[in-house]
């Protein structure tokens, strides 16, 4: 699935695999497969029994690593089970940061509820603007869950020619680094972004939701509004329409299926 897009071959592409109520295989097997996509994170997720607090268990890996929060593959994953009837209405995914929801509209986009990812200022790491390639105006931390650092940029531009020393920016977060600045005027977005996350086997990811989760208490807090577009500046690029609800963002966005098949090995 191509996510945070309306178009194939933009936004930020993820695998999804359904398992069956028997639940997920062992994690080798599923680190395996995420390793043979080799996508920024691929999905994967089972239905659990009714009457509890979730429909769905979700469950993202990248590469090289399980993550503990990802908006893109959930977005993948709740087109999925909207566009195979495998899921109507609102979907409750359990997850690794608690429990998430997708939300269906009928113009085809989905609207995700995240935690919001609390911000807290804080120096700028020794080498951060030579890893980067530019000079910080603020550093912001983004919390355990997202594990990101929010550096601010001086302009759309800057953030858009960022050339990273990924083995030097790799050593500076736990997750990743979010680089941000305005938009430059006059333009559809009120923000652009680009997500860099070395550490987790990821350069550069297409399209990051769970970025947008620090992106909109940041910009919102300076523009003085609740409901914003972002844009991540990659070479896929994609938009992310984010809604600020205290502890909680909502990302939304729209998804397209560019390859549907059948995993031929089993665990």
């Amino acid at each position: 699935m191509d996510a945070f897009t309306d178009r194939p071959f933009t936004g930020n592409p993820a695998g999804v695999l359904l398992f069956g109520p028997e639940g997920f295989p062992e994690d080798a097997f599923l680190q395996r497969v995420a390793a043979e996509l080799n996508l920024s994170e691929t999905a994967f997720a089972h239905p659990v029994p009714p009457g509890g607090d979730a429909d769905w268990a979700l469950r993202w890996f990248t590469p090289v690593t399980e993550v503990d929060m990802c908006g893109h593959a959930t977005l993948a994953t709740a087109h999925v089970l909207h566009t195979t009837g495998a899921a109507t209405g609102t979907v409750r995914f359990a997850a690794r940061c608690g429990t998430l929801t997708s939300a269906a509209h009928p113009d085809g986009s989905l609207t995700l509820d995240f935690p919001t990812a609390p911000l807290t200022p804080e120096p700028a790491p020794d080498g951060l603007a030579e890893a980067l390639g530019a000079e910080p105006l603020s550093v912001h931390d983004t919390g355990a869950q997202v594990g990101d650092l929010l550096v601010e940029l001086r302009d759309e531009a800057t953030v858009r020619g960022l050339a990273p020393d990924f083995a030097a920016l790799a050593a500076l977060s736990r997750r990743g680094v979010i680089a941000t600045a305005a938009a430059t005027p006059a333009r559809a977005y009120d923000y652009v972004s680009r997500g860099f996350f070395p550490a987790v086997g990821i350069d550069e990811d297409p399209v990051t939701g769970s970025a947008h989760t620090a992106l909109a208490p940041f910009w919102s807090a300076r523009l003085g509004r609740d409901r914003l577009t972002g844009l991540q500046v990659s070479a896929r690029s994609g938009l992310v329409h984010t809604s600020l609800r205290g502890a909680r963002t909502l990302l939304t966005g729209r998804a397209v299926t560019v390859l549907d098949g059948e995993l031929l090995v089993g665990p």
